[in-house]
């Protein structure tokens, strides 16, 4: 992962989610009821507040100390609770199934974009639609050449798209994928 990405708007949470697979997880994995930016800079808000974004060091905290961590004003999630809960089983998860290292999820093996798909799925707080969008990311910024991994990513893999954080490279980009959010939630209460 060496090119820089452009989420937060903060360039050192972009540095640290351009360069550590771990933490552009738990954006992805904090990337639900709030904005895009406010979830991706949740991991350099984690590490500066417990000084490291190791996976073990994660999943062995005390839970109602991470809890705590997360609602520190400002806090890394609008659910501080149940959001630290799941960064912790995520990271557990990482350990537990990837020896510690996020990105062997999608390179253990020479996996196809099929196989990433389903591994990113099993990841708590991972839905078909959250790791949909984690593909798209992975081959649209961060260099993964997986096979299929277009196709696997459904419609967030499609080149050209503005649908969601994989798309997201400037603030023009951003004001395009925030229109077809809006555009999207108003076709489906009409």
């Amino acid at each position: 992962m060496t090119p820089t990405l452009h989420i937060t708007d903060d360039a050192e949470a972009d540095a640290l989610l351009s360069k550590n697979p771990l933490a552009l997880l738990i954006g992805m994995l904090l990337d639900q009821q709030v904005p895009m930016e406010t979830a991706f800079a949740g991991p350099a808000k984690l590490l500066d507040r417990i000084g490291t974004l190791d996976p073990e060091a994660i999943a062995a905290y005390d839970p109602g100390e991470l809890e705590a961590v997360f609602r520190i004003t400002p806090s890394i999630h609008r659910y501080p609770g149940s959001m630290a809960g799941r960064v912790q089983a995520m990271c557990g998860a990482v350990v537990d199934n990837w020896g510690g290292e996020a990105s062997a999820i999608w390179n253990d093996g020479d996996p196809d974009g099929a196989e990433i798909l389903k591994r990113l799925k099993a990841l708590p707080g991972f839905g078909e639609q959250k790791a949909k969008i984690f593909l798209a990311l992975l081959g649209k910024q961060c260099g993964l050449t997986a096979d299929g991994w277009r196709a696997s990513a459904g419609d967030y893999g499609l080149e050209g798209s503005h649908r969601s954080v994989a798309d997201i490279i400037d603030p023009a980009s951003l004001t395009r994928v925030r229109e077809f959010k809006k555009a999207a939630k108003a076709a489906a209460k009409g």
